[in-house]
């Protein structure tokens, strides 16, 4: 696998991930990304797709309050569809899978010690956590 950087599309299979969703047609998109995730999620053994699951959970987070742009450069170079917010979830948990798996990404990516890419995956967890309930407070009166 060539790896350049630790963002989420710097690597060689991310980048295909991304030419694969802009060469997919428009509604065939949230399948790939969730496919990815799911697949993921489900995997025993080696996962396979945490590369992509990784470079989804960014597109994913793009979309909530706090996410940051996808980079262009290496990401899909065409517009993603609103994802559904089920989605975020997904994402949550397949990158709470790969940050749990000591032979994965973790070590074939990067130095496991690389702090920007431990940094990197807890900022998407950070923005994929679902936003906390809100409880109405009574109006009290004095």
């Amino acid at each position: 696998m060539g790896t350049w950087d630790t963002g989420p599309f710097d690597n060689d299979t991310a980048a295909d991930f991304a030419n694969a969703l802009d060469e997919a047609e428009p509604e065939a998109r949230e399948a790939l990304v969730r496919g990815v995730l799911v697949r993921t999620i489900d995997a025993t053994g080696y996962l396979t797709e945490a590369e992509e699951a990784v470079a989804a959970a960014a597109l994913i987070a793009a979309q909530c309050p706090g996410g940051e742009p996808v980079d262009m450069s290496y990401g899909p170079e065409t517009p993603m569809p609103v994802f559904p917010s089920d989605l975020r979830a997904l994402a949550g948990e397949a990158l709470a899978r790969i940050v749990g798996d000591e032979d994965g990404p973790a070590s074939n990516w990067v130095d496991p010690e690389d702090w920007q890419w431990r940094a990197i995956l807890t900022h998407l967890r950070a923005v994929l956590a679902p936003p906390p309930p809100s409880i109405a407070l009574f109006d009290v009166q004095p």
